[in-house]
């Protein structure tokens, strides 16, 4: 990567904050977000020659990353068990300010990780279905059920959001 290395820190110097967000947004936590990012970085470091000539790594990283949130998804199907219940969560403020007010980050967190990553796949990154059943190694079909059943609950938990502020105004 002798002459290369200059590209590569540039790149990743350009993309660090867009990636960390993407991770955020496929995974739904701040540390999550870093993890992936960091993890496709290294990918791309030993394949940097190669991701290079095909003149995409930005492509090659977002696909890493959904692809690494999908396996550790798999992975952490079972619940983990701890010693003690934390008294609060952590929020970072820099992701709480992109969050905004609409509470949507929110909304979309309680969804099952497919449906979140179908989700934020077809609307944040604007892929066809075709593209995100490759990435995430699903059907088309059900990429189109997940995104369906995910948009369902969304519509559930904003219909009972108006429905609980409009009773509060009266």
């Amino acid at each position: 990567m002798n002459g290369a290395d200059g590209r590569f820190e540039d790149f990743v110097r350009a993309r660090w904050a867009a990636l960390v967000r993407y991770g955020y947004v496929l995974s739904g936590n701040p540390h999550d977000a870093a993890d992936l990012a960091q993890e496709a970085l290294a990918r791309l470091g030993s394949a940097w020659t190669r991701v290079q000539r095909r003149d995409d790594p930005e492509r090659y990283v977002r696909t890493t990353m959904a692809r690494l949130h999908i396996s550790w998804w798999r992975r952490r199907r079972r619940e983990r068990l701890v010693g003690e219940v934390p008294e609060f969560g952590y929020a970072d403020g820099a992701f709480t300010a992109v969050e905004g007010d609409t509470g949507l980050w929110r909304a979309l967190a309680t969804l099952p990780r497919r449906q979140r990553a179908v989700l934020v796949l077809r609307y944040y990154e604007n892929r066809t279905d075709d593209e995100i059943a490759t990435l995430l190694g699903i059907s088309r079909g059900t990429v189109r059920s997940q995104a369906s059943r995910g948009l369902d609950k969304l519509r559930a938990s904003w219909s009972g959001r108006t429905e609980h502020a409009i009773g509060r105004q009266s």
